[in-house]
């Protein structure tokens, strides 16, 4: 299977999913109606859950910095998060094959309430707004250990599971994704614009992004066990299983040799989609938000500015996300060539800081924000979409976990790089 195949409509792009599989007797030909887009409106749901409780825990890192001002709280949850949740996606990558991936998705949810109860719970029957109880602080990275671990089960076997169906559901995933950070962002409106910036007003906002999180996360477990039940879910579901027994039936059952020659098989199947990801997040999070809410200032917006820059990134992430619902770009030399061209928002960048006077005005600087956003969102989808036509069926699900530990990497990466622009 090519680069380039291209799809122009459901039947033809599930054929390509598909490329080993010939359907058996119970498997109907025809496939089922997502009926008011209900499996697509799960899985959007899905990628905004699964992202939300790190954003609930760096947005009320405000709250955090009051309560501890003798830690580094921002660096400490950025680092904790990344490690934990690199160690747990890199087991998830080699013992996937021991457990499935319904049962990884809800232990994952599962933990992401856990995690998210901790800081309210605290802040009622411990913390009380007092400052200086750094017991509370190191349950509260505790809680974002959790929560990587549980990021790594959700989002790894979540864009697995996608990879095995039409591009259509991964482009729910991505967007869903996009989703939650404009939700967090009119969070953070509402807060400044509401609560008064004191300690109560801290404490009310925290409570907020934790709780909405909560709220969330339960509509993602009810929706993820109801989605099976979903006519069109059921389908793919045969034709997974169907896949795997004709596979079986072919070669034999699979023994450890044949799965680890499987996984590197993969893994050189996907490598330059994966390059192309982790380009994309080296970029975006060496600039995005660090860059954003430190190093660039507004006499006129003061401290508006930095959050109408990340609320303009996360709106044009959306768009970039949701664009390939409408036209999705099917060359991937070009999409992966795309990611290498992003490496101009460095100087560009660089000259908002150091640049002509009016290159470091507001104008400039928030119109490459939203570009940022919008390419970071676009090829993130286009190149999801496209990496499980270049493997076999039933080895999508771990072309799609692959795919994420590359994604991961770029997010570490991008962390490490973000401090150059101190340097």
């Amino acid at each position: 299977m090519g680069f380039n195949d291209k799809t122009t409509d459901e039947n033809s792009e599930t054929s390509l999913l598909l490329p080993t599989v010939t359907p058996a007797a119970d498997v109907p030909n025809k496939i089922p109606e997502d009926s008011f887009h209900f499996a697509y409106i799960i899985y959007f749901t899905l990628g905004v859950g699964y992202l939300l409780p790190w954003n609930a825990f760096i947005t009320a890192v405000d709250y955090f910095a009051y309560l501890y001002p003798d830690a580094s709280v921002d660096r400490i949850f950025s680092v904790v998060y990344m490690v934990v949740g690199l160690f747990c996606l890199l087991l998830i990558i080699f013992y996937s094959h021991k457990s499935e991936a319904y049962v990884r998705i809800n232990v994952g949810l599962g933990l992401f309430v856990l995690s998210l109860l901790v800081v309210p719970l605290m802040d009622v029957f411990y913390i009380k707004g007092r400052v200086g109880l750094y017991n509370g602080f190191y349950v509260t990275v505790v809680a974002v250990a959790l929560s990587a671990a549980a990021d790594a089960l959700v989002q790894g076997s979540l864009i697995g599971a996608a990879s095995e169906l039409p591009g259509t559901y991964m482009q729910a995933v991505v967007a869903g994704t996009a989703g939650s950070g404009v939700i967090v962002s009119a969070l953070r409106i509402v807060t400044k614009a509401v609560y008064p910036q004191n300690t109560e007003g801290l404490r009310k906002s925290a409570n907020l992004y934790f709780a909405v999180g909560i709220v969330i996360i339960v509509i993602c477990i009810v929706f993820y066990n109801v989605a099976p039940r979903i006519p069109v879910m059921k389908y793919y579901a045969d034709l997974k299983v169907q896949a795997v027994n004709d596979a079986t039936e072919e070669r034999g059952p699979p023994t450890l040799t044949v799965l680890r020659s499987t996984l590197w098989h993969v893994v050189d199947r996907v490598k330059w989609y994966g390059i192309g990801i982790f380009l994309i997040y080296v970029v975006t999070l060496s600039i995005f938000p660090g860059y954003i809410t430190e190093d660039v200032h507004s006499q006129i917006l003061k401290d508006w500015y930095p959050i109408i820059l990340i609320t303009g990134y996360n709106v044009f992430d959306l768009v970039g996300k949701s664009l390939t619902s409408v036209c999705l770009l099917k060359n991937s030399k070009v999409a992966i060539g795309s990611t290498v061209v992003r490496l101009l928002f460095f100087p560009l960048f660089y000259g908002c800081l150091h640049g002509p006077k009016f290159f470091r005005t507001e104008i400039p600087v928030t119109i490459l924000t939203c570009l940022l956003g919008l390419t970071n969102g676009y090829l993130t989808s286009v190149l999801m979409i496209l990496v499980p036509k270049v493997v076999q069926f039933q080895h999508a699900e771990t072309a799609g976990i692959v795919i994420v530990l590359f994604l991961v990497l770029g997010l570490a990466a991008g962390s490490v790089v973000t401090w150059f622009w101190v340097i």
